[in-house]
């Protein structure tokens, strides 16, 4: 694991874009994992601007979510598929049968085994993700199954997760937020060739701090990441400040 810490979140965000950007040009049909939230939205606004400059090209890109909350509509503005489809997707030349979304309004457990037929014939190249405020990675809240191959699982929201969606502005309130979603499942994330994780701000610093310098356990899950041999992370101050 490289830890990169950056002096802002702007320059943080940069920074990733960039290294997604290095892997399109080497690699212009790549597939890429795709994270949502409030973290990534700067790497999103830089890839965009890059792409208008005409610095990178995304016609022949593959993307697949993350996760997505059960039952939750593409209307609902706390939609993974309408936040990417705003922020990323409209505002680029990548064909719609390559964005590969999670849609799990009716039945979960059938959009599981759809996505996980696809992604089985379209290994990720790059994976962009980040670190929740109870370390989770995609949805894979503690304790996070760390031995199930099924590349996109169900799975329950704890408290700690759903309090952080709440607080981000996502739901007003903690009863609105779902208590399940689809997530891409922890070993998936890790057959990943290379991952991209930016986390900015303090109240995730202890988050990290328990990732980078704490044991592997799936009770942080982010923990696991220490074993990847091409993984990034991208911090700011804030979010750095516990590390040794």
């Amino acid at each position: 694991m490289e830890v990169c810490i950056f002096r802002a979140y702007e320059e943080m965000s940069r920074a990733a874009a960039q290294e997604v950007a290095d892997v399109l040009n080497a690699k212009p049909n790549a597939v890429l994992g795709m994270a949502t939230g409030s973290t990534p939205l700067g790497v999103y606004q830089h890839l965009v601007k890059m792409h208008e400059r005409g610095e990178i090209d995304f016609s022949h890109v593959t993307t697949f979510n993350l996760d997505e909350y059960v039952g939750l509509p593409i209307t609902h503005p706390a939609s993974f598929r309408l936040y990417l489809w705003h922020r990323f997707v409209s505002k680029l030349p990548l064909p719609l049968a390559n964005f590969h979304y999670v849609n799990a309004e009716k039945d979960p457990h059938a959009e599981c085994a759809r996505l996980g037929k696809i992604i089985q014939s379209h290994p990720i190249d790059v994976a962009f993700i980040g670190i929740g405020e109870n370390a989770h990675i995609a949805f894979n809240d503690p304790p996070a199954d760390f031995d199930t191959e099924e590349p996109y699982l169900v799975v329950q929201l704890d408290d700690a997760c759903r309090q952080q969606q709440m607080g981000e502005g996502w739901f007003p309130t903690l009863n609105d937020v779902p208590q399940q979603a689809i997530s891409m499942s922890v070993r998936q994330i890790l057959k990943s060739k290379s991952i991209i994780c930016t986390v900015p701000d303090q109240r995730k610093a202890q988050a990290v701090k328990d990732s980078v310098q704490g044991p592997i356990t799936n009770k942080t899950p982010a923990s696991i990441l220490q074993r990847h041999q091409d993984m990034t992370l991208y911090l700011d101050p804030p979010a750095a400040s516990l590390l040794k």
